[in-house]
């Protein structure tokens, strides 16, 4: 060959350079990858705003694109039964809440086991829940409320986010501790819950704490008790259901991700350093707190164990509220 050919060569090949530089970073995005973040309910749903406020910050803490996918239906076991049986790789995941475990129990049958085919992945937080009633019913507090719905068993109404939803198995052991009669009306969503009552056809919901803060000032409705063990921060001035006269009733919901069972170890770790370290900036907390979340983090073993003791206690909440979905 000679040097003319040799040096069109080495021309041609600097030449073609810039695409084979681009053809590599195309090939590079195509196979980046790309992780689904199970949400069990529809958009607006409280898992649903925790997922999108931290899927891209995870995306970027993982080098990978962290999409949210609803996928609604029968209490969040439509979800969940997707997860359970996708691939263990770490590349499916569920955000999670209490209505996972309350599942369990509610349902008579189930394709999964909630507790045994998944493992927990990391913890975000928690969230609690507000007893609210109609101003119709003209009561000023829990007790009140209590001896109004007593004096007129199954007349009034109280809608949910639907049949196993956190909203109605919270409302649900509410009347079960307090031996009152109301008829469950359930929606679609708490939001959907909530319109029924402002418009007076139910007389109680329960809602998140950060869904009543903006209805504080509404008359048409009486926050009468948060379901914490403890005042809920973002309520300071509301008493617990156990100081209004309810002892012994508590109801809140965890909130984490989970994988599908049988995901490596390392895997798991991986994603929950990653987790641990987005939930842990500044920035991300005050964006949890202002959707009423209060921020938590754990390591993987601690998260399993409350994972595993919340199933016993949602146990106990379905078994006293006599809740059952065939």
């Amino acid at each position: 060959m000679s040097f003319s050919s040799n040096r069109r060569s080495l021309v041609l090949l600097a030449a073609g350079l810039p695409a084979l530089a681009g053809l590599g970073r195309a090939q590079a995005q195509q196979q980046q990858r790309v992780i689904r973040m199970v949400v069990p309910f529809g958009t607006g749903a409280v898992q649903d705003t925790v997922a999108r406020a931290f899927n891209s910050e995870l995306g970027a803490a993982l080098n990978a694109s962290v999409i949210v996918e609803n996928r609604a239906g029968a209490g969040g076991t439509v979800g969940a039964s997707l997860v359970a049986k996708a691939p263990a790789d770490g590349n499916t995941l569920i955000l999670a809440a209490a209505s996972h475990h309350i599942a369990g129990h509610l349902y008579s049958k189930l394709p999964y086991d909630p507790l045994k085919d998944f493992v927990g992945v990391a913890e975000i937080g928690s969230a609690g829940y507000v007893v609210v009633a109609s101003s119709e019913l003209k009561v000023a507090n829990t007790a009140e409320f209590i001896r109004e719905v007593k004096a007129h068993p199954g007349k009034y109404n109280y809608a949910s986010a639907g049949n196993g939803s956190a909203t109605h198995l919270a409302m649900a052991s509410f009347l079960a501790k307090a031996g009152l009669q109301m008829t469950h009306i359930p929606m679609k969503s708490t939001g959907e819950a909530v319109n029924e009552l402002l418009a007076g056809r139910v007389q109680a919901v329960t809602s998140s704490s950060i869904g009543v803060i903006g209805l504080q000032s509404d008359v048409r409705i009486k926050p009468l008790a948060s379901t914490g063990k403890v005042r809920s921060p973002f309520l300071p001035n509301l008493p617990t259901a156990h100081e209004s006269g309810l002892p012994g009733y508590e109801f809140d919901s965890w909130i984490g991700v989970l994988a599908p069972a049988g995901t490596p170890p390392a895997e798991v770790e991986k994603l929950h350093a990653a987790i641990a370290k987005v939930i842990a900036e500044p920035a991300m907390q005050e964006r949890l707190t202002r959707l009423g979340i209060e921020p938590r983090s754990s390591s993987t073993a601690a998260f399993q164990k409350l994972l595993r003791a919340d199933w016993d206690t949602m146990g106990a909440v379905v078994k006293a509220s006599g809740a059952k979905i065939d």
